[in-house]
């Protein structure tokens, strides 16, 4: 038994005095302490894992050639051949950063995201149904953002000093026509589609992606949702419309489809808030959409969506050219846009996207002089009341296509290349007081290209660049346009970028057709300089960007007495910063956010004289949107306060003693105030048995009736000026919205509602 101990005890020590000590540290490429770095001998189990300062130690009886193996998430793995003996072996080691989804930097100067995967950014769905002064309604809500401007009397985005017809809005990357409802005489109508429609949403005030163009200033980038959770089915009755609909689930979870349609008729409405327009036909509308969705594979789908709308009205205004005399104005309208688009991922590298869209729009403008009783009258003399008798019999048709494939590079590097086609149809009929027919058609197609690569160095550092070749088949002409983005993080999260881009843009269709030689194209570049830290909890943002404009088109007077586009020989510029700042942790169950802007611009088009702060631009923009959802009564508050600073008016009229348009009248606007109000009561909430689900609905805007003056309207000779006014000096809205088989009050708590 002693010998047989002893046997052992010796081959023990002769074990111990024959393994090899690895020690070492284990860094980032900056020098920093790797912990939890992972270091072992391949094909063995011998190793350890570095410890907080980066340091590991580890034995093995292993002799000979030997490789090391070194790996830390995030980073490159390192394989290094060593000779192990009996002596220990000392070793450091520095590890490179490999992009991954979850740390890398995100490209984002100039843009404001919310999808699904980056919920902690700007605004959702619902952060738009629930923000007081957006009236659900999308643009209404980017308002609140920075570097958009408050205009109360026309249609549109108007960011950073660019016209409304200089943003562009996409929906699942194909251009929509006819975003907003037809244009009203000093009014702005919403947008025509629901924000529960979407999933996803990228608003660039600047600098976007090569896949996109025909915008100087901004682009809306919308995803609709993909396939429902489960069937379900919906209604809602409110003071000005009533609507049903529904989502049907297949067994396999693998396709969809739905039909919504809704009736809205504003007569109620107009009769308890006084408007200050005399409707004799409130406005009505019919809306039918509907969809279609297919899973073709785990990663593949394809999307259809379908809207059809028609709609009618009618109102008198005092005429600003003689007293006692009236002007009509009635529009019919018709629209209908449909959308398919398909995905799809082509073997481990490849991603394949398809999509086209078709619009046709159709108004019908009637225009008439009237007594005070209403009836039709004819004046020849001057002849700015002959005029104001006319009809204009618009339609139009718009074709958008495109298809892209992208790449998987390195890491999380892509390249992605593709193209893109459009067709826009525009035919105009216009019947004069006399009865006279002028008819103006105007075809265009705009051929494109584009190419542009995420560009990953580490998980700090990333890029993006890109260029767009497009062909306007009306100009005759050819444009480049380079785009390059820049994002660096720093280590306690937040992220410092830098954007330059070049932009092009056709003459707008109201400007056509082209009565001289084929102009080029208008041009901007965007210079951003942007910092940002985003977490679950707070977001901060603030942007710098400067915006130099080239060949804005210019109108001048043609020998039919007509404006109309004579060259783009305009220019102009726009500067400023901005900041935002959101808090939902702060206060509890609190959920608010703040925005500012600074912009300083001036520029010469159209019928500018000279170079001038144009009429939808101010210098200082501020919002305040708060909202909270009280659990123990089941409703919940949200505000919003939005203030901008006057806006510039002149009247600009041809002088034929000059042979030049001149600025006769000028002045600012009294600063814009509103507070808006809205609360949304859940009846039903916890309540486990009840199959239906309820969403009442009470908003108020202007609760605090401030006056409000958008721009200012001249008479023909300019002796007379009057005030742009908002319809109502306050708005109320009632509604309750049902839903049967899936509960979405769950959705409003966990999302802030």
């Amino acid at each position: 038994m002693k010998a047989g101990t002893l046997f052992i005890f010796c081959l023990i020590s002769l074990t111990s005095l024959a393994q090899t000590v690895i020690r070492g540290k284990v860094r980032d490429n900056k020098g920093r302490p790797l912990s939890g770095a992972s270091i072992s001998l391949k094909d063995t189990y011998d190793g350890a894992t570095a410890d907080s300062l980066g340091v590991f130690s580890f034995k093995t009886t292993e002799k000979g050639k030997q490789t090391l193996v070194v790996t830390a998430i995030g980073f490159k793995p390192i394989e290094q051949e060593y000779e192990l003996t009996d002596n220990s072996l000392s070793v450091d080691f520095s590890l490179k950063e490999e992009p991954n989804e979850l740390r890398a930097v995100v490209v984002t100067a100039g843009a404001f995201e919310a999808s699904d995967s980056k919920r902690t950014t700007v605004l959702s769905s619902l952060d738009i149904v629930t923000t007081a002064s957006a009236n659900a309604d999308v643009t209404g809500a980017l308002k609140t953002l920075p570097g958009t401007q408050q205009v109360g009397e026309s249609e549109g985005l108007f960011v950073r000093g660019g016209a409304a017809t200089e943003s562009k809005i996409f929906i699942d990357g194909n251009l929509v026509n006819n975003f907003f409802f037809s244009s009203v005489p000093g009014i702005a109508t919403r947008g025509r589609f629901n924000p529960f429609l979407f999933k996803g949403t990228i608003f660039s005030t600047g600098g976007y992606s090569a896949l996109y163009g025909q915008a100087l200033s901004a682009a809306l980038i919308l995803e609709s949702i993909d396939l429902p959770e489960r069937s379900s089915a919906d209604a809602g009755l409110t003071v000005l419309s009533a609507n049903a609909g529904f989502q049907q689930l297949a067994k396999n979870k693998k396709s969809s489809f739905g039909l919504t349609y809704s009736y809205s008729d504003l007569s109620l409405a107009f009769s308890l808030i006084k408007q200050r327009q005399d409707y004799y036909r409130a406005p009505q509308n019919h809306e039918l959409d509907m969809n279609f969705r297919i899973k073709t594979s785990k990663t593949g789908m394809i999307k259809y969506y379908g809207y059809f709308f028609g709609s009618k009205l009618g109102f008198r205004v005092p005429s600003i050219d003689s007293l006692g005399m009236q002007e009509l104005f009635d529009l019919k309208n018709f629209n209908t846009y449909h959308n398919l688009s398909w995905r799809e991922r082509i073997g481990k590298k490849w991603k394949m996207f398809a999509g086209i869209s078709y619009s046709n729009n159709r108004d019908q403008i009637t225009s008439e002089f009237q007594n005070e009783t209403g009836e039709k009258v004819t004046v020849t003399q001057p002849f700015v009341f002959a005029l104001k008798n006319f009809s204009v019999d618009s339609r139009g048709n718009y074709i958008n296509s495109r298809v892209y494939l992208e790449r998987r590079l390195k890491g999380l590097s892509m390249l992605r290349f593709g193209g893109e086609y459009n067709y826009n149809d525009d035919r105009t009929a216009y019947t004069a007081f006399d009865g006279t027919v002028f008819n103006q058609s105007v075809q265009d197609r705009i051929t494109a290209g584009y190419a542009e690569a995420d560009i990953y160095i580490t998980n700090d550092i990333a890029a993006k660049v890109g260029t767009r070749v497009e062909h306007a088949s009306i100009l005759d002409k050819t444009n480049i346009a380079p785009r390059v983005s820049l994002a660096y993080k720093f280590g306690d999260g937040g992220q410092a970028g830098l954007a330059y881009g070049v932009f092009y843009q056709n003459p707008d269709r109201r400007q056509l057709p082209l009565q001289i030689d084929p102009p080029g194209f208008a041009k901007a570049s965007h210079y951003i300089a942007q910092y940002q830290k985003v977490s679950r909890s707070y977001t901060f943002r603030t942007e710098l960007f400067y915006k130099k404009y080239h060949n804005l088109y210019k109108t001048g007077l043609g020998t039919n007495g007509q404006e109309q586009l004579i060259n783009n020989d305009g220019f102009g510029d726009a500067r400023g910063f901005e900041l935002f700042w959101r808090d939902r942790k702060t206060i509890k169950e609190l959920d608010y956010w703040i925005s500012y802007s600074f912009l300083d611009t001036k520029r010469q088009y159209l019928n500018f004289p000279m170079a001038m702060q144009p009429s939808f631009a101010t210098a200082h923009t501020a919002s305040f949107v708060a909202k909270k959802f009280v659990t123990k009564w089941k409703t919940g508050f949200n505000m919003s306060y939005n203030f901008a600073t006057g806006r510039p008016y002149y009247r600009i009229a041809y002088d034929n003693g000059s042979n030049k348009f001149d600025v006769t009248d000028q002045g600012k606007t009294i600063a814009y105030n509103n507070l808006s109000f809205s609360l949304n009561y859940l009846p039903f909430l916890g309540n486990q048995n009840t199959k239906t689900f309820a969403v009442f609905v009470l908003s108020i805007s202007n609760v605090l009736g401030q006056n409000q003056v958008f721009n200012y309207s001249y008479s023909y000779d300019g002796s007379r000026k009057v005030p742009i006014l908002p319809p109502s000096r306050r708005f109320v809205f009632i509604g309750c919205f049902l839903s049967f088989g899936v509960d979405q009050t769950e959705n409003a708590i966990n999302n802030n509602l």
